[in-house]
């Protein structure tokens, strides 16, 4: 298990508004965690929560190059963290393909730094694995999905996560206490199919 630097805002709560799981460690013992950047995390964090074996999700920032960072500091674009949704689930394969499906179906991972009108390198697409074993299979999910939608070529970034700090209280859940909130998310219309998996 990869083991990540990261930090727990004073504000944060312990309980998932939606899901009535715990945001934050311990979890359950057959946990694991994956780390996306889809663009505004409001939306992404949204798409999570009907997903057969999510276990809880939060937002926050990481990748950056300062610590213990504002969503002020990082709407700047001057910190080069992203913004990220925290996905806990069941480790089993079925529920990580299950993520990655939602995940390069509900976006446009081609665009750089951006997504839609929304522009910056907090925007990027990125997929941050915390196990050697889930890495291998967002890699082979990466490589299904760039033949699916050749000649576009993918810019999102994969690796192992090496720092994740949860965002502000308010952005959690957000969609949850603003229904009618901001929610943009641009995607190709190009399906990931979980055969390619097999």
């Amino acid at each position: 298990m990869n083991k990540y630097k990261t930090f727990l805002r004073n504000d944060i709560p312990r309980k998932h508004k939606v899901l009535g799981s715990v945001i934050y460690p311990p979890y359950q013992k057959e946990a694991s965690e994956i780390f996306l950047g889809m663009g505004c995390f409001w939306g992404a964090e949204k798409l999570f929560w009907d997903v057969d074996g999510i276990i809880s999700t939060s937002v926050g920032y990481g990748e950056g190059e300062t610590v213990e960072p504002t969503y002020q500091e990082v709407c700047s674009g001057k910190t080069n963290h992203i913004e990220l949704v925290k996905l806990v689930f069941q480790d089993d394969q079925n529920t990580l393909k299950n993520i990655l499906k939602v995940f390069w179906e509900s976006h446009d991972p081609t665009q750089g730094n951006r997504q839609g009108n929304d522009m910056g390198s907090q925007y990027r697409s990125a997929i941050l694995t915390t196990s050697d074993g889930h890495l291998k299979v967002v890699k082979a999910s990466l490589n299904s999905y760039q033949k699916r939608i050749e000649p576009k070529l993918i810019t999102t970034e994969v690796k192992e996560c090496e720092s994740f700090y949860y965002a502000e209280d308010y952005h959690q859940q957000y969609l949850h206490d603003n229904p009618n909130g901001y929610c943009m998310h641009w995607n190709l219309g190009v399906n990931f199919e979980l055969s390619d998996l097999d």
